[in-house]
C-alpha cells in the first residue's frame, strides 16, 4: 500500500471515527472508547493501529491530505505553456474542489477536522499544511502569476488565491445558510454546477481586474 491509497478495514473505520469525533468535538474531549464504539471496534485496535490516540491524529491528517490530493492532484512540478492553459487548469482546480465540497460524502468531516486542527494548533494541521497545502498553493500562486502576470509569491497574488479558495470553502461550512436563503433543500448535482460556474466567472472576472 502506498500513501495514495485510501485506507482499509478497522484502520479505515477508525480513522472515519477520528475525522468525525475529532472535527466535532476536538482532540482532547474525544474519548478512546468514543472513537472505538463508533469504529464498531474495540478500544486496543488504536494502540495497535495507530499506537494510541494521537497516532489516530496524524493518521486523520495524512488522510485528510490524502482526499485533497485525490481532488486537486499532486503538486504539479511543470507549469503550463501560455497564459490561456494556466487559466483553464486554475478553473478545473476550482471546479473539483466545489463538487467535492458539496457533493463528495466525505467533505463535511473533512472540513471539520482541519478547522478543528486550525483552531486548536493541533499537529495534524501542520502535517497537512506541510505535505500539501503549501507545495499546492505554491503551485496556485505559480498559475495566478501566470494568469495575471503578477509575481507568483508576491502577497496580492498570495492573497488572491485564498480568496479563490475561501469562496469554495465557504459553501461546505456555510452550506445551512445558503441553502435556507436560496430555498435549496440541499446540494444537487444542478446547484453544484449553479455554484461553480458562479465561481468560474468569478476567477475570470478577478483575473480581467488585475493590472
Amino acid at each position: 500500500m502506498t500513501q495514495d491509497d485510501p485506507p482499509t478495514g478497522t484502520r479505515a473505520d477508525l480513522i472515519a471515527a477520528g475525522l468525525h469525533l475529532f472535527g466535532q468535538q476536538g482532540f482532547a474531549a474525544t474519548p478512546t472508547r468514543a472513537l472505538a464504539a463508533l469504529a464498531k471496534t474495540n478500544v486496543a485496535s488504536i494502540a495497535y493501529h495507530f499506537g494510541g490516540k494521537e497516532g489516530l491524529r496524524l493518521a486523520c491528517g495524512a488522510e485528510v491530505a490524502r482526499r485533497i490530493g485525490q481532488v486537486a492532484g499532486p503538486p504539479a512540478t511543470e507549469l503550463p505553456a501560455t497564459r490561456r492553459d494556466a487559466l483553464d487548469r486554475l478553473e478545473a482546480m476550482l471546479r473539483a474542489m466545489v463538487v467535492f465540497l458539496t457533493q463528495g460524502p466525505q467533505a463535511q468531516d473533512t472540513v471539520a477536522f482541519i478547522l478543528r486542527e486550525l483552531s486548536e494548533g493541533g499537529p495534524a494541521f501542520d502535517l497537512v499544511y506541510d505535505a500539501f497545502f503549501l507545495p499546492k498553493h505554491r503551485e496556485l500562486c505559480a498559475l495566478a502569476g501566470m494568469a495575471t502576470g503578477q509575481p507568483a509569491e508576491a502577497e496580492e497574488t498570495r492573497l488572491l488565491v485564498f480568496s479563490l479558495l475561501g469562496q469554495a470553502v465557504y459553501f461546505r461550512i456555510g452550506q445551512p445558510v445558503i441553502c435556507r436563503r436560496m430555498g435549496w433543500t440541499g446540494y444537487s448535482a444542478a446547484e453544484t454546477t449553479a455554484i461553480a460556474d458562479r465561481l468560474a466567472a468569478n476567477l475570470h472576472a478577478i483575473l480581467r481586474s488585475q493590472p
